[in-house]
């Protein structure tokens, strides 16, 4: 772009197009508008090429916290030296790069907009994402189009350098004070409690404690302590009025600034032109408890959420190896140099190298593209693959990231994309109308008030925009959502997010697969008929079952005790048939009667599922499974059946079907020979009869069925897997508190629907004193914040009152009515 801009002195006080500060020194001129420095002027160019100048009509000065930097380009050479750049990075492949930086100048909705918009800027950015509470950008580049170097210089350009710390690569599991809050309630408080000193005259009026020159004095102390309460005090609750004005809507902090601009200008009022006494200590007062409330919800939702960062962490187990022994340990214990073992369809848990020859890793969970990467010896196999294939041993490079899984559990690849009505926004819906309401009413008590008394109509006025808050609904529904959440955590049940707390609520119907889920390894018995195995075969067993995590190839594995595997070559794994593999150049095949080529046995009716071994085509015996019911599920389907339609379906045959009524009832709708193809259309045609559907499965051929329904639970053993579809994880064991779980989902909602009664109770009759004059504005600014503490309050010890009766915070059995 041709340079236009002319340099003048400076004539006058112009703010900076750009970053709204003054023109110091002096004034570049270009394209009509003017700017502080050639920073300010270049980033507007970049954003002008690009036709992003929307920037500014977000927000006013939006590049306000922009710091005027050397942004020399050689800054940033270190990101193009290997180990650096692999110890930023969060994935890689010979495609594109995953990084997520800090960037502390992230400050209002413009640079929100601009930070998600940096491929426009750039074509080698696939896409951004902002977390605005974090102050974080997640960024997927094509390595080939832009490198790392680039793209922090392409940020520090725009002004959103990243803050890049080597030394400190571990988050902070809390978050720093807000200190602006703190300095905003400590002036508040400051100025309040001195113009009350400044006031007593005025309260003791009738004892002429002062002379009338004292009593001005102090009046114009009063407002000389205001300005700073009103001008820097009140600032967010301007700021965030304006941008609910802007985007068309009217946020509770409308009303509070209408009170407080009343509350100013009509005390200058009385001050200055009827000598008067003003309410600017009660403006103070105002200020200091709206701010000292807004600190306690601010930290309690500090503590809630690091609750939920403490208790429902990515629970995986992860299979350690320590001189050819194997032990499941849990994701918070592996350490960097730890030897692990991934099967077909783990997770790999943290960014490791590769000890085998080859892998193949699918990515899907992280990039959302399914077609699997093949991986050499010695490479980098990054956390969030999905090992395809047979099992692999891994070193681990990187400490395991909680926070890293649990946004990939979070992936908008396994989003179900539904908009539902929930609680949530039923109160964001009401607290919009609400407000308005309030607006009337306040206005409407002003205008009665007039005609007798203006000074009452104010205080009236006031009193209803501060009392009637809808803050307390809004917190109403995460509060008891987070607590039900955090309560779940703690017995075993892992959600994903709160929304599925409601879905829970909601069903009416319930899907179980069988294997692995209402049956378990552990109950599990197994007889082995036909040629008798020696040593070597056995260790030629166990190799097949070690490379698969299939319930049917567990319980083979618990069978064979401590075999010592041989090692295989070629192990191939065919979900839902079995397993393939060569040895000393022999052929073997471990699976279903179908996949080895044999006919099932007429022993098979009674004796459970049938596992076949075949070496070079030669049938050499076959595995006879009992299923053994998992326990608790004798009493946990009956007192499922009375609220909900419950099936099974299974890929087994029907052998199991007699003896399954038998012990769980005839309640249970069963469907054997069922693919993971056929699950999936089971759960979508009872969708589409109008119910709402819980796949409960084992997360390996289950993936689709637990996607396509409205809340998909995926049950694990020793929790080493999981599928990325799941709403919910769960421990097998734990199955049977089912009931329990959706009682008190139920629960939930109850409470959350209590609590919006308790916030429309309060309201009410705040209104019906405010109105008439009854409570004054300061009272009112006490009241505010007590009813969001009193929700608060109340959803806590409501949940953990129901959570105690139903044995969620004990160790001991829970009750389901």
């Amino acid at each position: 772009m041709e340079n236009t801009s002319t340099p003048v002195k400076q004539l006058a006080q112009i703010s900076c197009y750009h970053c709204g500060e003054r023109c110091e020194e002096e004034i570049l001129h270009h394209e009509g508008k003017d700017f502080c420095c050639a920073g300010c002027k270049t980033v507007y160019d970049v954003l002008s090429e690009n036709d992003l100048c929307d920037y500014y009509d977000l927000s006013d000065a939006p590049g306000s916290n922009r710091r005027k930097e050397n942004t020399r380009t050689n800054r940033f050479d270190y990101l193009d030296d290997t180990d650096v750049r692999d110890k930023l990075v969060d994935y890689q492949d010979g495609k594109q790069v995953h990084v997520t930086f800090f960037v502390p100048l992230i400050h209002c909705a413009s640079c929100i907009w601009l930070l998600e918009n940096l491929n426009r800027l750039h074509e080698g950015v696939v896409d951004s994402r902002v977390n605005f509470i974090e102050k974080k950008v997640q960024i997927r580049f094509f390595k080939e189009e832009i490198s790392l170097k680039e793209l922090v210089a392409l940020m520090a350009g725009i002004g959103y350098e990243p803050r890049i710390n080597l030394s400190d690569m571990v988050p902070q599991t809390t978050r720093p004070a807000d200190r602006k809050l703190i300095y905003q309630l400590a002036v508040a408080g400051f100025c309040f409690g001195n113009m009350m000193f400044f006031s007593l005259p005025e309260y003791f009026s009738e004892a002429e404690l002062l002379g009338q020159g004292f009593r001005e004095l102090f009046r114009y102390l009063n407002v000389v302590l205001a300005l700073p309460v009103f001008f820097y005090s009140a600032s967010d609750y301007y700021r965030n009025a304006w941008y609910s004005l802007k985007n068309r809507s009217i946020s509770m902090e409308v009303p509070i600034v209408l009170g407080i601009v009343t509350l100013f200008t009509y005390s200058l009022y009385e001050i200055f032109l009827i000598d008067q006494e003003g309410y600017l200590d009660t403006l103070g007062g105002l200020l200091f408890f709206l701010l000292l409330g807004k600190l306690y919800q601010q930290k309690t939702f500090d503590t809630l959420s690091f609750d939920r960062d403490y208790t429902s962490y990515f629970p995986i187990g992860v299979s350690k190896l320590t001189q050819n022994t194997e032990q499941v340990i849990p994701l918070t214990k592996v350490q960097v140099g730890d030897r692990i073992r991934v099967r077909n369809e783990e997770l790999v848990p943290a960014d490791s190298v590769l000890l085998d020859e080859e892998a193949t890793i699918d990515y899907s969970f992280v990039t959302g593209e399914e077609v699997p990467v093949l991986v050499k010896k010695g490479a980098l196999v990054y956390a969030g693959g999905r090992q395809k294939g047979a099992a692999i041993q891994l070193l681990v490079q990187k400490s395991p990231s909680q926070g890293y899984l649990t946004d990939l559990w979070n992936n908008e690849a396994f989003s179900k994309n539904e908009q539902e009505d929930s609680l949530a926004s039923l109160a964001t819906r009401i607290s919009g109308k609400f407000t308005f309401t309030v607006l009337l009413i306040a206005f409407g008590a002003l205008s009665y008030w007039s005609f007798y008394d203006f000074s009452m109509g104010i205080r009236a006025f006031t009193a209803v925009l501060i009392i009637t808050c809808p803050c307390a609904l809004a917190m109403s529904t995460p509060f008891t959502l987070g607590n039900v959440m955090r309560i779940f955590g703690k017995r075993g049940f892992y959600l994903k997010n709160t929304q599925v707390i409601e879905k829970l609520a909601g069903l009416d119907t319930l899907v179980f697969d069988k294997t692995g889920t209402l049956t378990a390894p552990s109950k599990a018995r197994v007889h082995y008929q036909g040629e008798s195995l020696s040593e070597e075969t056995r260790g030629v067993v166990k190799a097949l079952v070690n490379h698969s995590i299939h319930p049917l190839s567990n319980r083979i594995n618990r069978w064979l005790g401590s075999v010592p595997a041989v090692k295989l070559e070629q192990v191939e794994e065919i979900p839902g048939k079995g397993l393939r593999a060569v040895y000393k150049s022999q052929s073997l095949v471990l699976g279903s009667a179908s996949f080895a080529g044999m006919k099932s046995s007429p022993q098979a009716r009674s004796a459970g599922n049938e596992v076949h071994l075949v070496i070079e085509g030669v049938h050499l015996g076959t595995f006879y499974i009992e299923s053994g019911i998992r326990q608790g599920m004798e009493e946990m389907i009956p007192a499922l059946a009375s609220n909900y339609s419950l099936h099974l379906l299974s890929g087994d045959q029907d052998h199991e079907k007699t003896e399954l009524e038998k012990k769980l009832g005839t309640a249970l709708r069963m469907h054997f020979q069922q693919s993971p193809k056929d699950k999936l259309n089971q759960i979508q045609q009872l969708r589409e009869g109008g119910h709402r559907v819980l796949m409960v499965g084992d997360g390996l051929n289950d993936a689709g069925a637990l996607k396509a329904g409205h809340v998909g639970i995926a049950v694990t053993e020793n929790i080493s897997h999981f599928s990325p579809a799941s709403d919910a994880i769960l421990d097998g064991e734990k199955l049977r508190h089912l009931p329990a779980y959706l009682d008190f989902a139920k629960l939930g909602r109850k409470i959350i629907k209590s609590s919006f009664g308790l916030s429309f109770t309060y309201n009410t009759l705040g209104i019906y004193f405010a109105v008439q004059g009854l409570v004054s504005p300061v009272f009112c600014a006490i009241l505010m914040p007590a009813s969001s503490i009193s929700v608060v309050l109340f959803t806590t010890l409501a949940t953990n009152y129901f959570a105690r009766r139903k044995g969620m915070n004990e160790k001991t059995e829970l009750r389901w009515k």
